[in-house]
Parts: structure tokens; C-alpha cells; sequence
């Protein structure tokens, strides 16, 4: 696009090393007022201090938005109800998080009379496809500017040059230490890439790790926990009702002290290459199993499977950037018709990184009968000898293709 053309851009802001340099780059290229908007989703940083970056700079509006319940209620939550995993392992944690910051750039452009929004997504990454998919969907007029495809600032060096030569201040530090990783973090997750984890063979280091101890580390004592779910969401830990943003928060602490949600793996991104990445995934791998407990008592055999053969899929979705699309839409709502029913109690047993199911009930929507599942005498609620039918009618074709073979 013409520079000239954009007046005003609404840029998705960290205060880190990129979105900085990003500011200044665009104030000078591109001639144009800045917006900035920060979103706080629980990345377990103080986000004010972007504030004072940005006003430094000579940015006149300032967006900081606390997104923590509208992130785990309308985003979180419904991925969940799915139990949306990418390639087996993957949950999520990054992609789910992304076309809620790219609703909320379209929205402050709209408000601000913006013409364009901004981002510090690489043209490598999987991040590019999410805000700016995300964005189209939502206003399919609005100009997008990627700076990683257009600069030539393309390694930390030029960066930090750039940074110097502009008098940006910029502080890489999480908790007070520096890190040497690509590290993003929300209420569901934090990630790290790149350092030496760009070889696939080598071990994370014990200290790079920053919400989990050590499985081996954990404590000997096993920590027992109940969740009540309300249609497939949990609404209450021990029977103390909480939010979701509160859920998420206490399931990540209990995990994370018990050694839960540690992940290591070889992804493979939209755009076509593999990527290793580590995950710490606490609270959302005890969502996770409590939520597929809860659903094997209350829903309905075929319906569990229709869903776990669209589940992939569903995910697939996610993690390509598709969230705002009608297919996605439309196996939310079948996927949500089927929550009607997963309500009850599940109880879990979590023990130095392993998540036991030890109980669930449902005293409104329980399918599990006593009665008939009994190995004792049941006094005639399941007849035996029907099974004698049963099986030769679905063995009808294995018999006939039999006798062809012979």
C-alpha cells in the first residue's frame, strides 16, 4: 500500500523490543499517528509500563485493556467444550489468544477513526495468519501493515541497532531475568522458541521453565480437587464458585505446583515449516481431562464420537486462524448443543505431573445405570440372550465374506 494512504494505524503493542522499534519505524516510514493497545490476558506481566514507553514516544492514545474474562469466557471456554488439541499434544495456547486481540485492534481503529492496524508477528509465523485473518473478518476494508515483510530489520542485532540509534529503551526481562527464548504467555499458557530449543534433539534447561516445578520436584503428597461444570464450562474449584478468569488462575497454580502441563514438541505451522516449541500448559491440561470425564457420563455414545471425529478439525481451525470463519461457527454451535447436558462434578487426583480422574457424577444428566452395567444379578434389566442377535446380524458380512475367502 501507498504509505501515504494511511493516516492513523492502531498498533498491537507489547512495549518489548519489536512492537518499540515497530512504533518508531512506523512514525517514520509510514508518516502516520500511532494508536497503541496492549491487551492483558493474563501474561503475568505488569502491562502499565507500556504506557509510559508509548507516551515517551509521542503517543497521544493509549489503549490498555484488561481482557482476562472475555478471553477465558468467550475464547478459552468454547475451545474447550470441543477439547480441541492440534496434532495430538498442542493446546492451543497461543492460537486462541490471537483473534481476541485482533476483535479488539479492528474495534480501537473504528473507535479512533484508524485506517490501518499493526502487528509484530514475523513472516515465518503461524501469528501473521491469525491477526490478520482474524482482522479481514471483521472489517474486510481495513489496511494491515506487517513491518517483519516489509523492513529489513530482520535479526535482534538490527534491532537493538535500530533501537540505539533512536534512543528506544527497551528491556527484555520476565520476573526480573533476562531470557534468551521467544516467550509468549496468557492465562492458558506461556510458550517458548528459538535459543538453543532450535535444535530438536538438545533438553530444555531445568531453569527455563517459569509456572511448573519439575514433575520429579513435585511434591509426594497428592493434591485432590473438585470441579463443577455448568454446560461444559467449570464454574466452581471445591465448591467455591469463581469466574473463569478465576478458574483458569487457580487451576494453573494448583498444576503448576504438582508439576502439570509441561510440554515438548515439533509442530507443524500453516505456513509450511516444522517449529519445536515448549509449553507449560497447567490449568488447561486439568481442564482438559476433567471435561472428557464429565462428558463420558453425561453424553450420549455417538454424539461423544461425532464429536472427537470433528474435534481435529475444530482445532485445525484454531491454530491456522480461522476462528471468526462460518465453519468455525458452525461446529461451535453444534459442539455447544451438545454441552446442554455436561453438568456435574468431576474429581482429580493430581500427582507430580499426572492428572488422575477419580470420580464424576451428575445427579440431572448421568447416563450411566447401575441397574444394567451391574455384574450382579440385575433382576432383569438388560437380557442377556438378546446378544445372541446382536452379534450374528453384525457379523452377517463378516460370515458371508468368509465363506468367499474359503
Amino acid at each position: 500500500m501507498a504509505h501515504n494512504d494511511v493516516k492513523k494505524v492502531v498498533l498491537a503493542y507489547s512495549g518489548g523490543l519489536d512492537t518499540s522499534v515497530i512504533l518508531k519505524w512506523l512514525q517514520q516510514e509510514y508518516g502516520c499517528e500511532v494508536v497503541t493497545f496492549t491487551a492483558d490476558i493474563g501474561q503475568g506481566e505488569e502491562v502499565e509500563p507500556a504506557r509510559t514507553k508509548a507516551q515517551a514516544a509521542g503517543v497521544k492514545e493509549i489503549y490498555i485493556d484488561d481482557l482476562r474474562e472475555e478471553f477465558v469466557r468467550d475464547f478459552v471456554y468454547p475451545m474447550f467444550r470441543a477439547n480441541a488439541i492440534y496434532e495430538g499434544e498442542y493446546l492451543l495456547g497461543t492460537s486462541i489468544a490471537r483473534p481476541l486481540i485482533a476483535k479488539r485492534l479492528v474495534e480501537i481503529a473504528a473507535e479512533t477513526g484508524a485506517d490501518a492496524v499493526s502487528h509484530g508477528a514475523t513472516g515465518k509465523g503461524n501469528d501473521q495468519v491469525r491477526f490478520e485473518l482474524g482482522a479481514y473478518a471483521l472489517n474486510p476494508e481495513i489496511k494491515i501493515i506487517a513491518p517483519w515483510r516489509e523492513w529489513d530489520l530482520l535479526s535482534r542485532e538490527k534491532l537493538m541497532a535500530y533501537a540505539a540509534e533512536h534512543g528506544i529503551g527497551v528491556e527484555m526481562k520476565r520476573d526480573g531475568t533476562k531470557s534468551p527464548y521467544s516467550m509468549d504467555a496468557n492465562l492458558l499458557h506461556i510458550s517458548y522458541e528459538g535459543y538453543d530449543l532450535e535444535d530438536p534433539w538438545v533438553e530444555p534447561g531445568k531453569d527455563m521453565w517459569r509456572w511448573s516445578v519439575a514433575p520429579e520436584d513435585a511434591p509426594d503428597t497428592p493434591v485432590s480437587i473438585e470441579l463443577t461444570f455448568e454446560r461444559g464450562d467449570i464454574t466452581a474449584i471445591d465448591g467455591k464458585a469463581m469466574t473463569p478468569a478465576e478458574v483458569l488462575a487457580e487451576l494453573n497454580r494448583i498444576g503448576g505446583a504438582n508439576g502439570i502441563g509441561r510440554l515438548d514438541i515439533v509442530e507443524n505451522r500453516y505456513v509450511g515449516m516444522k517449529s519445536r516449541g515448549c509449553y507449560e500448559t497447567p490449568g488447561g491440561t486439568i481442564m482438559l481431562k476433567a471435561h472428557r470425564a464429565m462428558e463420558s457420563l453425561t453424553l450420549d455414545r455417538e454424539a461423544a464420537h461425532l464429536k472427537d471425529e470433528l474435534m481435529p478439525r475444530y482445532a485445525k481451525l484454531i491454530y491456522n486462524g480461522y476462528w471468526f470463519s462460518p465453519e468455525r461457527e458452525m461446529l461451535q454451535a453444534a459442539i455447544d448443543h451438545t454441552q446442554q447436558v455436561v453438568n456435574g462434578v468431576v474429581r482429580l487426583k493430581l500427582y507430580k505431573g499426572n492428572v488422575l480422574v477419580t470420580g464424576r457424577k451428575s445427579d440431572s444428566n448421568s447416563l450411566f445405570d447401575e441397574s444394567i452395567a451391574t455384574f450382579e444379578e440385575d433382576a432383569g434389566a438388560y437380557d442377556q440372550g438378546d446378544a445372541t442377535g446382536f452379534i450374528r446380524l453384525n457379523a452377517l458380512r463378516l460370515r458371508v465374506e468368509g465363506r468367499k475367502r474359503r
